[in-house]
């Protein structure tokens, strides 16, 4: 009787894991696969010798079951993206005593016939779907949302989750963050979850605008307000982004001046244009960025701590791409085949040395210095992967040392460069604590920066 009764459970187990048509896969709490059925292992153009003992990352692309094992919260009905196909996926923790020791995930499809007409289904639903976007962008401005912001980290996740919370609301937001970290892209995704998403999105980089012309840019001006004005007048972004979003990008870099007009349009919901007596109302939801400390400019009275307390109501960290280095994969195959696709390039992946050294380096640049070498190398590659060779000279392994053109002094010069930038980097641009970071003296941190440039 034991022995039939042990014979039925492996029948049900083997009926369920192998003869049903769907991918089932089971990690344990490190990540690693432990067991991956037939059917999976036919999707995936894989054997289960070289896939078990594996990192479920290195296996499955876009797969977040590792981040479910870690946390121990369940994913159901989850679009994924899988060689080229469109999968829905269950991804389900395993718990022993109360402690998550595992995960199993599971795609559901009868055949692949069938599954290929699901799948063309859904991408033309997805199609469709980016061809109202895409016009909704181009009345209103904002491009990217969430599915454009590529990873599957714990960090990036929390990011994201805060995201969806916040979006809905009409509450002020402050995004931090390194250069490169696409404060940008949260900032068109909280446009785009929010109740303001069919009204306008307006940036202003209040970097990248002379000092004189700021203010005309913020408030507009009347017919006639200065020599040279405009003889209709002019709105400014405020005016623009009536109902909508305006976003001021590196808000730390604005002047004094301007940070005076923009608190007093927080505070009393008003617009004075430049040559006008009168004000206007407007409805503006405010969502600046920076890759400053704020704190330190205020205390060196570069900005107004009321204007800081007002936009600082909520603020987002983005975490920087060497906190999330489990994402540096995902986003360097996506990249590649984002680049490949609109240059014409031949080049499909990347040498596992390569996919490596991108896992080690810092990126001090974050996922924009990324994409900068991910483009410079698919054209400078002969093949269709990416190899150390085909890496930009600044990323080259020992580049600098082996370059026989740089003397010594070049190659300390090089060194000392790269050290202040990242300690720079790490600290949000604060020289004090980069100068504490470097052990070195303020006025000796200072000298370096002005040496460089920087």
């Amino acid at each position: 009787m034991l022995s039939t009764i042990k014979e039925y459970k492996e029948e049900v187990i083997e009926t369920v894991f192998e003869k049903s048509h769907f991918c089932f896969v089971a990690i344990d709490e490190n990540g690693v696969i432990t067991y991956l059925n037939n059917s999976y292992c036919h999707f995936l153009g894989v054997t289960k010798e070289e896939s078990i003992g594996k990192h479920v990352t290195a296996i499955i692309e876009n797969t977040r079951l590792h981040v479910v094992a870690e946390t121990g919260q369940e994913e159901i009905a989850d679009l994924q993206y899988i060689r080229g196909n469109h999968m829905v996926a269950n991804r389900i923790p395993v718990f022993s005593n109360g402690k998550s020791v595992g995960a199993v995930g599971t795609v559901l499809y009868r055949d692949k016939k069938e599954w290929m007409k699901m799948n063309t289904h859904i991408k033309n639903l997805l199609l469709e779907i980016e061809h109202y976007r895409k016009r909704l962008n181009d009345d209103h401005g904002a491009t990217y949302s969430l599915h454009d912001i590529v990873g599957s980290s714990p960090q990036l996740y929390d990011v994201k989750g805060k995201v969806k919370k916040l979006a809905p609301g009409d509450i002020t937001i402050l995004l931090q963050g390194e250069s490169g970290t696409g404060k940008e892209l949260f900032a068109h995704s909280i446009h785009q979850l929010s109740e303001r998403h069919t009204a306008p999105f307006i940036k202003i980089n209040c970097a990248a605008i002379p000092e004189g012309l700021l203010e005309t840019e913020l408030f507009g001006y009347v017919p006639g307000a200065f020599t040279g004005a405009k003889k209709e007048g002019k709105q400014g972004k405020f005016q623009l982004a009536d109902g909508g979003t305006l976003f001021l990008d590196e808000i730390g870099d604005m002047p004094l001046d301007a940070q005076v007009k923009i608190l007093r349009v927080l505070q009393e919901g008003e617009v004075e244009q430049i040559g006008s007596e009168k004000s206007q109302k407007v409805d503006v939801r405010i969502i600046a960025a920076t890759n400053q400390s704020l704190e330190t400019l205020v205390e060196q009275q570069r900005f107004r701590e009321d204007l800081y307390y007002r936009i600082n109501v909520l603020r987002l960290r983005i975490p920087p791409l060497r906190e999330r280095r489990e994402d540096v994969r995902i986003l360097a195959k996506y990249m590649i085949h984002k680049v490949s696709n609109r240059t014409g390039q031949r080049v499909v992946d990347a040498d596992p040395d390569v996919l490596q050294f991108f896992q080690q380096y810092d990126w001090p640049g974050n996922v924009r210095e990324m994409e900068n070498v991910i483009e410079s190398a698919v054209h400078l590659s002969d093949s269709e992967m990416i190899t150390m060779d085909d890496l930009p000279d600044q990323m080259q392994l020992d580049g600098y040392i082996t370059n026989q053109d740089m003397t010594l002094k070049n190659i300390l010069e090089k060194a000392e460069l790269q050290a202040v930038k990242h300690a720079l980097n790490k600290t949000n641009g604060d020289k004090r604590k980069a100068a504490n970071l470097l052990d070195i003296g303020k006025s000796s941190f200072y000298e370096k920066v002005k040496k460089y440039d920087l």
